[in-house]
Parts: C-alpha cells; structure tokens; sequence
C-alpha cells in the first residue's frame, strides 16, 4: 500500500539528508524538487554538522576506521568502538546524498595522510576486512580516487559458498556470513552505479544469490532462521545485517539492474511487513554501542523517521510489483 499522506508529511518534516529520500521514493516528486532538497545537506542539519567536523588533514577524528588515541584507552576497553572516524564519516555523507564535489581535495588529503589502523596499509587500497573493504570502495567511487584494484579484490576474495565473511582472511572460517555478504553487496553495487565498471557485477550476482537461496533469513544446513538480528531493526545500522537492510540492497540492486523483485524475498519481505506498526511507522530498536558525533535518530522504542523510509519504500517496491499484482507467484521457503 502506498504511503498515506499523513505520513509522508511527519516523514517531510525531517533533515535534508532524509527529506530529499522522502520526496524521491515515497512522494513522487519531480527530480528539480528532490535534488534541490538534496542539495542542501552541504549547509544544513546532519550534513553540515559533520562536514564542520573535518580535520584539516581530511579525516575525521585523526584515524581511518578508529579515531585517534583509541587503543590503549579507556573508551577501547568498552562495548562497541566510536563511529566518529574518516571511514564512518565518509560513509554517512555518501548515503545522506552529499554532492562529492563538496569533498573535493579531500580524497587527495586522505591519499596522503590517512593510513589503516591494521598494518599501516594506505587507505584506497583497502585492508584485509571485507566490510571495511566494502565502505571503502563505495566512498574511494564516490570522491574519484582510483580503487580498480580494491574492485578486483571482491571477486578475488568471494568464498566457495558465494559470499564473503571479515573472519576468512585470518582463516577463522571458510564460510560465508550474512552481514560481511551484504556489506560487500553494497559496496560494490554503490562502486557500479557511480563509476559504470561492470567488473564487479558477477560477484554481486553471486553474492546476492548466496542469500536468495537462504531468502535473506535462514540457515542452509537446517533451515532454521539464522539469527535473531534478522528481525531487529535500526538506524544507522552500520554494518549489522537485517531483512530490512537487505530488502533496501535488493530494491536498490534491481533498480539498477532493471529486474523484477525476486519472489525468494517474499519471508524477508513478510518479517518487514510485521514490525510496521499500526500507524505506518517502524520503531527503532537497540542503537549500536560507542560513541558518535551526534545523534541523527531517535532514541530505542520510539518511530523512527530512518526505518520507516527504509521499510515504505522497500514495501512499496515489492507491492508494485506488476506480476505479483496480477497474482503471480510469491514463492516460498
């Protein structure tokens, strides 16, 4: 069911980096209105404020993935780490919708100056975590710095099972992970969107099998859900997988790709339906433990403007779904 007018209007009274989302996907309005709302991210609300948090070196709080000074403190000894480092900052502002060209000079800053924290690696070649990895790709497309070769370590580096997994590098395990799997995703399907180098597609299209043929929630040995994370849902999300988060990848996916939703999403699709609450909204849940720079949603247990942009435009792709209107098949586990 498409979204209500009452609630596209709570959802518009919102931030530039998700009013802008709001008027493309849910309201319908015309492109010079959306980019336009867009377009002030750079001067306005979340975006600004962590734009205004930039160091003059170009990273965010001295670090690549870690701000400075974190190992050996206190901070490190607490659940969680902080989400205030160059990697998440650059990560957030790419998905706000910033122009990069507010950025320029920046990712020529970042060449120089910025090195991970793991083996003092160079920061646009990556490092040895998928997910890291991941961000890294999408955000190196964003700004223009050349990350060919990180494209090519995502085939490289797909498990036999088709996805990928942060623990297989250090050969914890030879097995896929649904979070490291849809991390990848993203980042590669942002990385083809943005630069047009289809050499990473075939690894997404078998990334994204890998989970279809779970229907985003089960395990494959058992059938049994693969976890309880499936069903629990926040914003930011960072890099914690969800049936939500992964309906968002598929949509996006398929959007670029020019297919139709595929029907193995329909359980996924009946878990995200079930948390919508009787006024349309979804509620945020238990938010990521560490430190941020500030906060951009609303506390546990109340609507969250995030999620129910996340879950209504997700809906509203799945529902519109011409052959399953006309009483196509929906599948089945």
């Amino acid at each position: 069911m498409a979204t209500d007018q009452r609630l596209l209007t709570w959802l518009l009274d919102s931030d530039p980096a998700l009013r802008w989302q709001v008027e493309r996907d849910l309201a319908g309005a015309p492109p010079e209105t959306w980019e336009a709302t867009r377009a002030r991210v750079a001067t306005e609300g979340f975006g600004a404020e962590l734009l205004s948090k930039q160091d003059a070196d170009g990273q965010w709080a001295g670090g690549a993935y870690f701000p400075a000074g974190f190992f050996g403190s206190a901070e490190a000894e607490r659940p969680g780490q902080p989400w205030t480092a160059t990697t998440w900052a650059l990560k957030d502002l790419r998905e706000w919708g910033l122009d990069a060209s507010v950025l320029t000079g920046t990712a020529e800053k970042i060449a120089a100056n910025s090195r991970w924290e793991y083996d003092d690696l160079p920061y646009w070649g990556g490092e040895v975590d998928v997910c890291i990895n991941s961000y890294t790709l999408a955000t190196g497309a964003w700004l223009g710095a050349d990350v060919s070769a990180l494209a090519a370590w995502f085939p490289a580096h797909r498990l036999a099972d088709g996805g990928w997994n942060c623990e297989a590098e250090e050969g914890r395990s030879t097995r896929s992970s649904f979070h490291s799997t849809l991390n990848a995703l993203r980042g590669t399907l942002a990385y083809e969107r943005i630069t047009g180098d289809t050499s990473v597609r075939a690894a997404r299209h078998a990334g994204e099998e890998y989970l279809l043929s779970r229907h985003l929630l089960y395990r494959a040995s058992t059938g049994s859900p693969v976890g309880d994370f499936v069903g629990q849902f926040v914003f930011p999300n960072r890099h914690r997988y969800s049936a939500l988060v992964a309906l968002d990848h598929f949509r996006d996916a398929a959007l670029l790709d020019g297919t139709p939703p595929d029907p193995r999403l329909a359980d996924a699709v009946d878990v995200v339906r079930a948390a919508r609450q009787p006024d349309g909204t979804w509620l945020q849940g238990a938010p990521l433990p560490g430190r941020t720079w500030f906060d951009v949603d609303v506390p546990e247990g109340e609507s969250s403007r995030w999620l129910t942009l996340i879950g209504a435009r997700a809906l509203d792709w799945w529902d519109q779904d011409p052959a399953r209107t006309a009483g196509g098949a929906t599948g089945s586990r």
